[in-house]
Order: structure tokens, then C-alpha cells, then sequence
């Protein structure tokens, strides 16, 4: 049997130079590859070597949703970090406010909301 592991996910923001940004900003990830994707949008792919986000916009930011209700079109994004305490602090630095902390077995974790209103749950093992 062939186990599957997630290789990336892909999002549509209004503005994706931004949003990479913050995403290198926070989790201490880089640039994999940027171009345009073959539906003719911006696309900058940060993460690390094996797992990433695609992060899209259409030509001129047309066709971006700023807003959606939670949950549509997706609930969030989780990452794993090895230390919480650090990345929670480099989350506020990017002046989003990190809420419903959370300690159960066998972690800890806590979400926050970034400036394109997608919702990330950041969840340490350790």
C-alpha cells in the first residue's frame, strides 16, 4: 500500500509577493520556484525542500477574494513547527493575533488569521 503524503497546497491572494513574504517571514521558509503557472497566473511556490505553498494571483489581482465566510472555501492550514513559543512571537511581529491556544496530547497549538483572511492552525510536537 502506498502511503500519501501532502506535497503542496495552493491558494489564490490578491497580492502574492505579500503573502510569500509573510510565509518566509514567519515560518523560515524560501522561494522554490516563481513564474507563471500554466493557467497564465503569478504564481510564487515558498516552503521548504519537500512540502509547500503555491501562492497564485490572476493577472492584475483580478478575481481575488478578499473575504469568505470561514470555512469556505477551506477551514485552515496547518503547520508544524519545532518551537511554538518562537513562532508565535514571529506571527505577532507580522501583526497578526494569534487565538485559540490550545495543549493537548501529544502538542500544543494556536491559529491565527493573516492579512488575506485565510486561517492557519500552527501545531508543535515538541
Amino acid at each position: 500500500m502506498t502511503i500519501a503524503k501532502l506535497e503542496h497546497v495552493n491558494i489564490t491572494v490578491p497580492d502574492n509577493v505579500k503573502t510569500a513574504q509573510t510565509l518566509i517571514d514567519i515560518f523560515g521558509w524560501h522561494i522554490r520556484w516563481q513564474g507563471l503557472s500554466s493557467g497564465g497566473n503569478n504564481s510564487i511556490h515558498v516552503g521548504s525542500d519537500s512540502q509547500y505553498i503555491a501562492v497564485s494571483t490572476p493577472p492584475g489581482g483580478s478575481g481575488c477574494l478578499t473575504k469568505v465566510e470561514k470555512g469556505l472555501p477551506l477551514n485552515h492550514i496547518c503547520l508544524e513547527v519545532d518551537d511554538l513559543d518562537a513562532t508565535e512571537t514571529k506571527v505577532k511581529a507580522a501583526t497578526f493575533e494569534p487565538f485559540n491556544h490550545g495543549t493537548y496530547n501529544p502538542g500544543r497549538r494556536f491559529y491565527f488569521i493573516d492579512g488575506d483572511g485565510i486561517e492557519f492552525e500552527v501545531v508543535s510536537y515538541n
